[in-house]
């Protein structure tokens, strides 16, 4: 039976050199050439703990009830639907060493309850001191968890499967300091930034946590190799949504649910790249089929092992994801095929940008200062993807595009009725004990009453 590495990233998306972009991650470009790369990789929720939590228990959000942050408020239905808690009670060792976002606040460690998670060792070290987060000094937390899982996998019982989940807090923001083999002055901003020396110097600040968090990848795929593991192990990285910039994370935007997904399974497909829609909440239902192990009823996704196993296959037509919250309300779906993507916001009553759903940073202070609070939301858009992969185009006016609206439209209605979901119902509830910022809140952190939703608890 093979053991199960899973390896992720924060905040990362595409921007990785496996794929094509002058990233100084040399381990996961390795990695890559020795797995199967997914190119047309979607999160089910470009926001932190959904995206986790529909990974990892194969749900929407709706339906596995992490439909915001869950440190603030919100909650997993079910935890035994959990991935660690499914392998563990197949007979596997699990650990988790760093970053999980299913519970609470990932940086404190909470033994208790990352075991009802199913990890039966927690590895992670405590870095309670969340200030030092700011600072961008986490890179060596990072490093430390890397060690830590290295460690536990030279001393676990080669009788027994295992499945070990390592996360990262890179490359979440609070960049470390910028590395001395990163010059600054040659490196292109992310979309949308404008090329500017601050915008250049933030980039520089994402390339070198990138890099720290290659290394330690590095660390742990090494430590397999040496202990004789590599070849009996699968290993999958990932990570749960796009970048930290506006425009990105916490939007429909392919940049904001594009995901990087490399996959190794010994002796299969491995150098393959393949550009058919994948989605994350497929995950865990292949990861069933790869073990060889009865799928769990609450799934929602399909198994993706045929692809594995025959690159020329195709996979999904199409791909659903959400937003519910973040740190504002801001409830949202989207449907996407190979070609269109269909967008609609339910919450009619602001289709002003949600400003406390975009992370601090000097592009979204410069943006702030050319009209960011006045930019509109379209309550519905339709994009033709093949002439306008930045998604700024709008045609859902456009009488030719009517056909393949009202396909999406049906398509996207079927699965919302499919999986119960709520906003068929109107409103999606607020509850009391939720931490929720007002739409019009600028800081996501804000301390400020006067910026919190009323309906939720601060």
């Amino acid at each position: 039976m093979y053991n199960f590495l899973y390896i992720n990233t924060h905040d990362t998306g595409r921007s990785i050199s496996p794929y094509g972009y002058n990233a100084p991650t040399p381990n996961l470009l390795d990695f890559a050439k020795d797995s199967m790369v997914f190119t047309n990789a979607f999160c089910a929720s470009p926001t932190c703990s959904p995206s986790r939590a529909s990974l990892l228990t194969g749900q929407l959000p709706h339906s596995n009830g992490m439909m915001g942050l869950a440190h603030r408020g919100f909650n997993l239905y079910n935890p035994e639907h959990h991935l660690a808690n499914f392998l563990k009670n197949k007979g596997y060792q699990t650990a988790l060493s760093g970053v999980q976002h299913e519970y609470g606040l990932y940086s404190n460690v909470n033994v208790e309850a990352f075991n009802r998670l199913g990890y039966e060792t927690v590895l992670t070290a405590d870095s309670s001191a969340y200030k030092d987060y700011r600072k961008g000094d986490l890179f060596s937390w990072d490093k430390e968890n890397a060690i830590r899982a290295v460690g536990w996998l030279n001393r676990i019982d080669n009788n027994k499967p295992f499945y070990l989940a390592y996360g990262m807090n890179a490359t979440h923001r609070g960049y470390p300091e910028v590395a001395d083999n990163i010059d600054e002055r040659y490196v292109k901003p992310a979309f949308p930034g404008v090329n500017n020396a601050e915008n250049r110097h933030d980039e520089a600040g994402f390339l070198t946590s990138a890099q720290y968090a290659d290394e330690n990848v590095g660390l742990i795929l090494n430590a397999l190799k040496e202990k004789g593991l590599y070849d009996n192990t699968i290993i999958v990285y990932t990570t749960d949504h796009g970048v930290a910039n506006p425009y990105q994370k916490c939007h429909l935007n392919d940049k904001g649910l594009g995901v990087a997904l490399i996959i190794r399974v010994p002796g299969i497909s491995n150098g393959i790249v393949y550009d058919g829609l994948t989605s994350q909440l497929d995950f865990f239902p292949t990861v069933c089929d790869l073990l060889g192990l009865e799928k769990p009823d609450y799934l929602q996704g399909s198994s993706f092992i045929d692809v594995i196993k025959d690159p020329s296959k195709d996979n999904n037509e199409e791909i659903f994801a959400q937003i519910n919250f973040h740190t504002s309300y801001e409830p949202a779906r989207c449907i996407r095929n190979k070609r269109f993507k269909y967008i609609r916001y339910y919450d009619e009553n602001w289709l002003k940008t949600n400003l406390s759903n975009i992370d601090e940073s000097v592009q979204k202070s410069f943006l702030m200062e050319h009209g960011l609070k006045d930019r509109q939301k379209d309550r519905e858009a339709l994009y033709d993807l093949y002439y306008d992969p930045d998604e700024v185009n709008n045609v859902i006016d456009k009488l030719e595009y009517q056909d393949v609206l009202n396909k999406l439209k049906e398509d996207l209605n079927r699965k919302m009725q499919e999986t119960a979901d709520p906003l068929l119902n109107g409103e999606l509830e607020v509850k009391e004990y939720y931490k929720v910022n007002k739409q019009s809140c600028y800081y996501a952190s804000s301390k400020d009453p006067e910026n919190y939703d009323p309906r939720g608890r601060h």
